[in-house]
């Protein structure tokens, strides 16, 4: 461990050959590149542009903020960059990207979504115009434009609607999603450790957000127990990620959506039902009857939760439940936002303390996510006793009969269901419900008759009189350290 190591750039090793041949071609092209904010886009391209010996490049980032708003932070970025022109208009702006694309600059615009605005909607028809002219002499030049946004919805209605002006412009795309384990044991190894409970703790916070393990190496506690990391990163007067889910996650929502967050981040896996009738009972019937609206929004525009089915479900099944998809942004609602919040009205080490214990319960459901993540994973590269033939997901019924873990291996007809706990001492008392509810589900999924049926209980760290116990009642122990030891 050595928190003196430099912070280097880590994992993406498919995104950046993929960029790196975009680079190689040497003549005109247009990529978008979306995901989440904080995921690595930038960063992305800045490795991308310095192997690639690439020194000719612009980057602004748009502001949410009106045409004046955009022409003067763009001539800031101008200024920083050397380059000897300013703009004073949205039309200035795209005929001077064209020019410097022409003369074989690379010019990156970072939250492009946000010229899906009214009041900016129009850079994109004369946009569209400079995009044109160049791709016509698309072999002559060696420049390139990058738009890179994170609101998924915005960006396709810019880039992908058949009524956008830049419908069918782009050469390439990039989505970019979580780094993967394999990659967030790679940073912890060089500046921490990767002590599986370290793990589980970081993962259920930060996921695979590259820039929050930098945040925590940078304030000097990726290696420090929970509490002090907690202090440092969330309860101090200089703590960066204390505001990060309001300015990045919830300042474009109001009321309600609010409101129904809060309760998917109490409750997870609530069915459209559950949350209609939570929010009537807030604020009336007629609220409940715009809970359809709002969990369309916040998943479709926002990404911010998703629908999950029971496993084998048809994507049409009523059946399904609820979930935040971001790690940050669930363990903020459900653990940090309150007590963050009280800072300058309670003692900050009870508050400290009331956040790690709140952690400890949204650790539990993050473990199912990341012990089914980590299957894939080894799978993918063909590590461990499981090749997957099918995406890992929880299974539960109408009667609330749920599994942690079911995977599949076609070839071999075998089955695998698992059970989670953060606490291996519980795995004992967890094996007569999860072998009930395998019954369950077999009895519902003739598919499986005769397949190979395994059990698994997995947890932090199993110890030896754990695991013998799990054995004797034909469970297999599977610990994290012994998962994640060969990734």
């Amino acid at each position: 461990m050595s928190q003196k190591s430099l912070w280097s750039f880590y994992g993406r090793r498919r995104e950046l050959e993929q960029l790196q041949r975009i680079l190689q071609r040497r003549r005109w092209f247009f990529l978008q590149i979306s995901g989440r904010r904080r995921i690595g886009k930038t960063a992305l391209i800045q490795e991308a542009l310095r192997t690639a010996g690439i020194s000719r490049t612009l980057y602004i980032q748009i502001p949410d903020s009106d045409p004046a708003g955009v022409v003067a932070a763009c001539n800031s970025y101008l200024q920083m960059f050397g380059i000897d022109e300013r703009v004073s208009s949205l039309g200035e702006l795209a005929a001077l990207i064209g020019r410097l694309a022409s003369m074989g600059y690379v010019v990156a615009l970072d939250e492009f979504q946000y010229f899906h605005r009214k009041q900016l909607l129009d850079f994109c028809s004369l946009l569209q115009a400079e995009v044109d002219r160049i791709s016509a002499r698309a072999s002559e030049l060696t420049g390139g434009l990058i738009v890179l946004g994170s609101l998924h919805a915005e960006m396709t209605a810019l880039l992908e609607d058949r009524d956008a002006p830049l419908f069918n412009r782009t050469t390439d795309t990039l989505a970019l999603g979580h780094l993967d384990i394999g990659s967030v044991l790679e940073m912890l190894r060089i500046h921490a450790d990767d002590d599986p409970t370290r793990l589980l703790f970081l993962w259920s916070l930060f996921e695979g957000v590259p820039k929050f393990y930098r945040d925590a190496f940078e304030q000097g506690v990726l290696g420090s127990d929970r509490r002090a990391l907690l202090s440092r990163l969330f309860f101090s007067s200089s703590s960066p990620l204390k505001n990060e889910a309001d300015n990045w996650f919830l300042r474009e929502l109001r009321g309600r959506y609010d409101m129904v967050l809060q309760h998917l981040a109490k409750h997870p896996g609530c069915t459209n039902a559950e949350i209609e009738a939570a929010m009537g009972d807030v604020s009336g019937p007629g609220e409940a009857r715009q809970v359809g609206g709002y969990l369309k929004i916040l998943s479709e525009r926002y990404g911010m939760i998703e629908r999950r089915l029971p496993i084998l479900s048809p994507a049409k099944a009523r059946s399904g439940r609820y979930y935040i998809t971001d790690n940050f942004l669930r363990a903020w609602l459900s653990a940090l936002r309150r007590p963050v919040s009280a800072v300058a009205f309670r003692p900050v080490d009870g508050l400290i303390q009331q956040a790690d214990e709140r952690l400890a319960e949204v650790e539990g459901a993050a473990l199912e996510d990341l012990a089914g993540q980590l299957y894939e994973e080894r799978s993918r590269r063909g590590l461990g006793d499981f090749p997957l033939s099918e995406r890992i997901n929880g299974y539960w019924d109408r009667a609330d009969v749920e599994i942690d873990l079911v995977a599949i291996n076609e070839e071999e007809r075998r089955i695998r269901f698992g059970t989670c706990k953060r606490n291996a001492d519980r795995l004992i008392g967890s094996v007569d419900g999860l072998i009930y509810s395998t019954d369950r589900f077999l009895k519902s999924h003739p598919r499986f008759k005769g397949w190979k049926t395994e059990f698994v209980g997995i947890a932090p760290h199993i110890d030896s009189e754990v695991a013998a116990k799990l054995l004797s009642r034909n469970l297999i122990p599977e610990s994290l350290a012994e998962m994640i030891k060969d990734l």
